[in-house]
């Protein structure tokens, strides 16, 4: 029952919701994973003071060494299904010894400077060796702490293995494209089409540079996630859970827990599972929010590539600068296409990824073919810890 514990658990940080785990902490769960990061950041770090010391290629060699031994021992040390308990002493000793880093570097630092400076040393350089050692001191501390609690909240959420799920969502959403963009193109086309063919827009996109561009998709995006968690925020409390025995005998398939003797676990024919906490609602907003994000950029991926085929046939040259009242900029990787046609196209594709996004989660009919699915897999997953808290009090 142990071994099927461990396994479920494994199960649910590939899922992207750790914090369905029972007895989630930062010393038994977070940290033993952010161990390979923190220990690839302080290594890194250490060959700052050594920057001087080796040669263009010796530097690289050592920075790609470090790398690819950090993504080895973190893919090792991620391959057991529930990494060790770490006791205080040792979760203690792990986060004081990267904590000592940004002191601890900047002195080797200093010490390798002296060594290399001595014939010429006198009273000023000593001082403006101090100022720098301090100053050195404070900016690898601002950046050790940064990275810790970037790594502690990605861990924590179970960034990465949500990443992969996401990918591998995308590549499915892919295969079934036909589908989806039956579906969701000639919507998105009634909305967007008309704005391809406005002068106004061709004039902007002319004039504005990718970066631009980039804020502005990025804010497509925040609206899209922010509006799917405040959604699926009240889809959650609103979702059935129906925990009777046929119910878990149907969701604990292909996972670890298929095949355990329902009957002991849950002998008054339903589970009754305690309710979620805050932290293990929002790591289910984040995946479901990111579960939309990523659909909608497939559609939006599709979308681009209409956009940009209807500006080749339709678009020439000539029209576009007619459009925007001068010669066109043009793509420096394309010569012959005008760079608004890239730019107009990523917009709207875009605006009608965020469009699509939202009317799937209020739309009737696009709410059954796009959404009610992921609720589905909400509803399963629900149902999956039930029968693994059930299995933990066995345990």
């Amino acid at each position: 029952m142990r071994e099927t514990v461990r396994r479920t658990e494994g199960w649910l940080i590939r899922q992207g919701l750790p914090q369905l785990i029972a007895g989630y902490s930062f010393a038994g769960h977070i940290l033993p994973r952010m161990v390979p990061f923190l220990g690839l950041v302080a290594l890194t770090g250490l060959l700052w003071p050594l920057r001087d010391e080796l040669s263009a290629s010796g530097r690289f060699t050592a920075v790609a060494a470090v790398l690819v031994g950090g993504v080895v021992v973190g893919v090792l040390l991620n391959r057991f299904r529930r990494p060790p308990t770490f006791p205080r002493w040792l979760a203690s000793t792990v986060v004081v010894a990267y904590g000592i880093m940004p002191i601890v570097i900047p002195l080797l630092d200093v010490v390798i400077w002296h060594r290399a400076s001595a014939p010429r040393l006198h009273a000023g350089a000593i001082t403006e060796s101090s100022a720098d050692f301090l100053g050195a001191v404070v900016v690898f501390a601002a950046i050790f702490v940064a990275l810790f609690q970037l790594s502690r909240l990605a861990t924590t959420y179970g960034a990465l293995p949500m990443l992969e799920r996401a990918v591998r969502h995308a590549v499915q959403d892919l295969r079934n494209t036909v589908r989806l963009q039956s579906r969701a193109l000639p919507m998105l086309l009634f909305v967007t089409l008309f704005f391809f063919f406005t002068g106004e827009l061709w004039q902007a996109m002319d004039h504005l540079n990718w970066w631009r561009l980039s804020a502005v998709l990025a804010l497509f995006a925040a609206v899209t996630v922010f509006a799917a968690a405040g959604r699926l925020r009240e889809e959650i409390g609103r979702v059935e859970q129906d925990l009777s025995t046929p119910r878990l005998e149907a969701a604990c398939r292909n996972t670890p827990l298929e095949g355990l003797p329902l009957d002991d676990l849950v002998p008054e024919g339903a589970a009754h599972p305690p309710p979620l906490n805050g932290r293990q609602v929002g790591n289910l907003l984040v995946m479901l929010a990111s579960r939309q994000l990523v659909q909608a950029m497939v559609v939006g991926v599709w979308l681009f590539a209409f956009f940009l085929i209807v500006g080749l046939l339709v678009v020439s040259p000539e029209t576009a600068e007619q459009w925007i009242g001068h010669p066109p900029h043009f793509s420096p990787v394309f010569p012959q296409v005008p760079s608004a046609l890239f730019r107009n196209a990523a917009l709207l594709a875009g605006f009608g990824s965020m469009y699509f996004a939202v009317t799937s989660m209020i739309d009737t009919e696009n709410r059954r073919q796009f959404f009610a699915p992921i609720l589905d897999e909400v509803e399963a997953t629900l149902a999956v810890r039930a029968v693994y808290l059930a299995a933990v009090e066995k345990a």
